[in-house]
């Protein structure tokens, strides 16, 4: 111990010695691991850590397939559910879910809440229980029960000042007097993939849409039983799929289920991003490390003295090593500390840019197993670039290196081979990251250029859901928006107001079945789906959607009148080959009686920009009103979101407990539907400068060193007729060899590596010729000028000056 004390005194001492080169030292450092802690920080919270349920590995989702649709995600019917439910014997218990929003009324200002309506079951599955009061009860799952509902810890303080008597208080959600029977913990989110919810209602299961086996609307997480496994699961709910099959065949042929643990559910799309962000940080860090390297390297032909006289005064290899690496590893300690520093600001910095659908964000922290890897990186960072530094100082000709003005060139000419080794490896890794970012940043600007079948631009949008309790009628409905839309319409700065739902990028859908008109009658499995859309007469007029053929909707297309409907341009060419749909009749459902197609739309992209546009119906809301509605008002303003308050006033001058939610701009949904790839892109984009920097300052100071190394032989070159160009040949030669060495092996290398990043792009294909080559040009340019700066340098030498200083 006390010889490891006086190694870290003296180590300290030499650091001190040379500041400007520990500074440089440390700079590299503290970001090489304060970007690793970083992504590794959102790697551990997001994949490594367990879902914050009790046995959360026994935890499984539930999922319908269609084969004929090639779907393996979609959601389930209640009669399905119950079924599941009631048949299985490998799980526990079962549970339903779907995102419900409320309004909650009273004293305060109404406010819509972000809500999920399930099973009574639901927290028994989860392992979870409320801190202040209870869940539900299976009674209060039936028809005919009082309403209940249990809210988060968040919306217990924000309304209700934390204050414990909360439980049996009457509240009026949707226009029904509610009672709270519970408060979550702080922190509880279900489902783990959406906007974080602020209560939960029991779901109704006498309600309309929980008769039909054609509303798919639920989402399904089971808890194996003891002993089970999700193989057995899968095997049972396939038997009980074929059974519901052949009871149901309407609604279930061609079906299937699909089984996977909650948490692969939960992170399965994001964890190959982070994997690969994870593999950039971690090849900065090796960069970072070769230059470190490479700095000592050249520190320690300074000190080739001095190891000789430790040397010669009796000190053994081995100690000569050990006091290298103690020097190394205080420098990587310091580093790592500050890296840490960087990291607790960076995690912070980097959760506000997290775009929205990241699981678990909310839980991003430096915790106790980033630590842990900050200091395990820290010293297997000391060990990486202090071990090679230290075995050639330890390598030592004692007559050549004692000798008065010995050059040690045997000891050298190793030096100046490991320099280019790392500087070769260097390049190699900046070369993958730059491509892999070049490949990024081309699959999103392909994104970008997608025209997404509307135009986006001074378009404000927001959600109305009208309470059951008070508009229960559909005529009540429909009326309330008619009043609206004429409201909005009359406001200073509106152009058009149209009304959809669901709106485009907005995550929610809704899909029908058909049959048309003089077309045989399909089989159950093959029957004909599309999505469909409830929209009023200036809806394609405000979103800017072209109308291709026939024509939109008018007023006169009411209740009373005959049942119409507009398709887009995939449904008219699938289902309409070489005809015109205009005047064709379908039969779509919520209409019992056939629809006749009036107008042919443009096809729009709703579920996302990298999304092919399916088959889509549009209808009237006229003649099928909802209670949910989204508000979709065109402007003349540069900034739609001045007209929410006045928008929300029109709102309650026709109902004073209606609010409005999700007030968006139709531009801020579409970037928002780029946002996890931008995000994507840009991290790697900025690993990425990092590493062509640390490249660039490595190869400079290589390329400077040898400089300074070979004074002596460019003087005796341009002493004997060696012109300035011949110089700069030999220096730019020999740092390009390197470069062009580095280049090879690195695109060798991304050749491999891009293929893991094919689910992160989008119209590129991962071995891009362009990318490729252009990268390595840009690369090799930035290298070049990296190698010019010396070899200017050393075009200027003075002969004269040169040999009289040997």
């Amino acid at each position: 111990m006390r010889t490891l004390w006086q190694d870290l005194r003296y180590g300290a001492r030499m650091l001190l010695k040379s500041p400007g080169v520990a500074c440089v030292a440390l700079l590299a450092i503290a970001l090489g691991i304060g970007a690793n802690t970083t992504i590794f920080s959102v790697v551990s919270s997001v994949l490594l850590r367990p879902l914050p349920f009790a046995a959360p590995d026994q935890l499984v989702k539930v999922w319908t397939t269609d084969a004929m649709r090639g779907r393996n995600d979609l959601p389930v019917s209640y009669p399905n559910f119950a079924d599941w439910r009631s048949q299985s014997q490998t799980f526990e218990t079962m549970t339903a879910y779907a995102e419900a929003s409320a309004t909650l009324s009273g004293e305060e200002t109404p406010e819509q809440i972000k809500g999920v309506a399930v099973t009574a079951d639901m927290f028994p599955v989860l392992g979870v229980k409320p801190l202040v009061g209870r869940p539900f009860t299976a009674e209060e799952e039936k028809p005919g029960s009082a309403p209940v509902v249990v809210i988060s810890h968040g919306l217990w303080q924000r309304r209700f000042g934390s204050d414990r008597k909360v439980v049996g208080q009457q509240v009026t959600l949707d226009g029904k007097s509610t009672t709270i029977v519970g408060v979550m913990p702080p922190g509880f989110k279900f489902p783990l993939d959406a906007q974080a919810p602020e209560l939960w209602a029991p779901l109704d299961p006498a309600s309309e849409i929980n008769q039909s086996r054609g509303s798919r609307y639920l989402s399904v997480v089971a808890r194996l039983k003891a002993g089970s496994t999700l193989q057995q699961a899968q095997a049972e709910m396939e038997t009980i799929s074929q059974r519901l099959t052949d009871e149901h065949p309407t609604y279930n042929t061609g079906r299937g289920t699909r089984l996977i643990t909650l948490y692969d559910d939960t992170v399965g799309e994001i964890r190959p991003a982070l994997l690969v962000l994870l593999g950039a940080v971690g090849c900065v860090l090796l960069i970072a490390c070769a230059n470190v390297a490479n700095i000592l390297l050249a520190r320690a032909a300074g000190r080739h003295k001095e190891m000789a006289l430790r040397t010669a005064l009796g000190a053994s290899r081995r100690r000569i090593i050990r006091q290298l690496l103690t020097e190394s590893m205080l420098l990587a300690c310091i580093g790592g500390i500050a890296g840490l520093l960087l990291a607790l600001w960076g995690v912070d910095v980097l959760v506000s840019f997290i775009p929205e659908g990241v699981p678990r964000a909310q839980e991003i922290t430096v915790d106790a197993r980033a630590l842990g890897f900050t200091l395990g990186v820290s010293f297997l960072t000391g060990v990486i670039f202090g071990l090679a530094p230290a075995l050639s100082s330890s390598r030592l000709n004692l007559n050549e290196s004692l000798k008065e003005g010995g050059r040690g060139s045997t000891d050298g000419l190793r030096r100046n081979r490991v320099r280019g080794l790392l500087v070769v490896s260097e390049i190699a890794l900046s070369l993958m990251l730059l491509i892999g970012a070049g490949l990024l940043i081309k699959s999103f600007q392909r994104l970008r250029d997608i025209n997404p079948g509307f135009n986006p631009e001074r378009v404000l949008t927001m959600s109305l859901s009208l309470p059951e309790a008070k508009y229960e009628e559909p005529l009540r409905q429909g009326l309330f928006f008619q009043e609206l839309d004429k409201r909005v319409a009359q406001l200073p700065g509106v152009e058009v107001v149209g009304l959809v739902d669901p709106l485009p990028l907005s995550g929610d859908n809704k899909t029908t079945t058909f049959t048309i008109d003089g077309q045989p009658a399909a089989s159950p499995a093959d029957r004909l789906s599309a999505n469909v859309r409830t929209v009023n007469a200036e809806y394609l007029s405000a979103m800017g959607i072209p109308l291709i053929k026939g024509r939109g909707f008018t007023e006169r297309d009411a209740k009373d009148a005959p049942q119409v409907m507009l398709v887009n341009e995939t449904l008219a060419r699938r289902f309409f080959p070489g005809e015109d749909p205009v005047g064709k009749r379908a039969t779509v459902y919520p209409f019992e009686t056939p629809c006749e197609i009036v107008g042919v739309v443009g096809d729009v992209k709703h579920r996302g920009l990298d999304v092919e546009s399916g088959p889509e119906f549009y209808i009237s809301y006229l003649q099928a009103p909802q209670p949910s509605m989204y508000l979709v008002a065109r402007t003349t303003l540069a900034e739609p979101g001045a007209l929410a308050s006045s928008i929300q006033s029109a709102v309650q001058q026709i109902d004073k407990d209606q609010p409005i939610a999700d007030v968006r701009t139709m531009s801020q949904l579409l970037n928002e539907a780029t946002a996890a790839r931008r995000f994507n892109m840009l991290l790697l984009g900025v690993f990425a400068l990092l590493a062509l920097v640390l490249a660039s300052v490595g190869i400079f100071g290589v390329m400077s060193y040898m400089v300074t190394q070979r004074t002596h032989e460019i003087g005796i070159r341009m002493a004997l007729g060696a012109r300035v160009s011949d110089v700069v040949r030999l220096i730019v030669g020999r740092g390009m060899t390197l470069v062009l060495i580095g280049v090879s092996v690195g695109l060798v290398g991304a050749f491999a590596v891009t293929r893991v990043m094919k689910g992160l792009l989008y119209g590129v294909s991962a071995t891009d010729p362009l990318t490729f080559v252009g990268v390595s040009l840009v690369l090799s340019a930035v290298a070049l000028v990296a190698c010019l700066i010396p070899a200017r340098r050393a075009a200027r030498v003075d002969p004269m000056i040169a040999l009289r200083n040997e």
